[in-house]
């Protein structure tokens, strides 16, 4: 099983890419058609759909087909995970790693 740490760099790698970080922008507008998407960016369609299953992939993007075109979403939940997951470790509170194993 993977833990944590695991799941949330496969998020973080993906996010280490400006294009897909403005993607998600995009996308916190609502759900976008690709096609709508594209228009946001000099590359082919080709290259969107890599960046697209990077980011659905790691579980920040969902999809859903319409006739032929593919319809993308955030996935709020993962994405409240993930800033949930930041705070936690970028925050000095009692509630840190080194008290779970009894250090001080």
């Amino acid at each position: 099983m993977e833990s944590i740490y695991d799941q949330n760099s496969k998020i973080l790698k993906a996010l280490s890419d400006a294009n897909r970080l403005k993607i998600l922008d995009i996308l916190s507008c609502g759900e976008k058609c690709a096609c709508k998407i594209l228009e946001s960016f000099n590359f082919t369609q080709p290259t969107l759909s890599h960046h697209m299953k990077v980011l659905m992939d790691c579980g920040l993007v969902e999809c859903r087909r319409e006739g032929i075109w593919n319809h993308y979403k955030l996935n709020k939940n993962n994405s409240d995970k993930l800033i949930s997951f930041l705070t936690n470790i970028l925050n000095e509170t009692d509630n840190c790693i080194c008290n779970e194993k009894g250090e001080k």
